[in-house]
């Protein structure tokens, strides 16, 4: 019961942190569902959270996709998605939890530095590649998405909108080959389906949040999170390994 409750708490916490700051949900929920679930459970949970919580919001903000760059990122994430499988069937515990802190500490630190680049062609490619293969395999394509939209500079809701429709394809992708590769079990689905209350009620408190509260600070407080639990989760994949 206990962890029914931490489980209820990260979910809502996800949401809200979703569609108050745009950050994705399974770059949040993912390292904490850890502590609950082993790696394929939570990988396929954050999954299919993140599929209903994109298919929630894209009929509002549809206009504002690039159509361009999203036929580019589909493309490039079929190349990843082979990749990842393997990497998703072979993956351990301990391994999956070094990748994730890895992963989340690099993000916090490009975030905060503030790097930017152009964007070209090639790139677009290689980041829906790179997407597709985290998907799959630890089910988080936000942080080369992140990082590449901060670092070119893209209008706030061009970003947002074109990473919600590249999210329908590629999270129902990932979900269907997972299924295929390893199969899933009842705990997900049940969990899942017990969450899908809280995500919405996180999303309508996001949205108040998002119009009231100072958006520099719960930056900053976002990259404080991401930064804690990357190194939480690094040392405890090294000090329990």
């Amino acid at each position: 019961m206990e962890n029914f409750y931490v489980y209820i708490f990260i979910i809502l916490v996800a949401s809200i942190l979703q569609t108050s700051t745009g950050f994705g949900f399974s770059i949040l929920a993912t390292p904490f569902l850890l502590m609950i679930f082993n790696p394929h459970e939570a990988i396929q949970i954050n999954i299919i959270l993140s599929l209903i919580i994109s298919c929630a919001l894209i009929m509002k903000i549809k206009k504002d996709i690039d159509k361009h760059l999203l036929k580019k990122l589909v493309l490039g994430s079929i190349i990843g998605i082979p990749f990842g499988g393997l990497i998703y069937i072979s993956i351990d515990i301990s391994t999956f939890k070094i990748v994730i802190s890895i992963i989340l500490l690099i993000l916090t630190l490009l975030l905060i530095l503030n790097i930017s680049f152009k964007s070209t062609t090639v790139r677009d490619y290689i980041i829906g590649g790179l997407s597709g293969l985290l998907t799959i395999s630890i089910g988080m394509p936000g942080p080369p998405l992140l990082i590449y939209f901060a670092g070119t500079k893209s209008v706030k809701e061009r970003t947002r909108a074109t990473t919600l429709a590249f999210y329908l394809f590629i999270y129902f992708i990932s979900l269907i080959s997972q299924i295929f590769l390893t199969g899933t079990d009842m705990i997900i689905w049940r969990s899942s389906l017990y969450a899908i209350p809280v995500v919405f009620i996180g999303l309508i408190i996001g949205q108040v949040l998002f119009k009231h509260l100072n958006q520099k600070a719960f930056r900053i407080f976002t990259y404080i999170l991401l930064g804690c639990t990357g190194i939480f989760l690094l040392l405890d994949s090294i000090l329990y390994r």
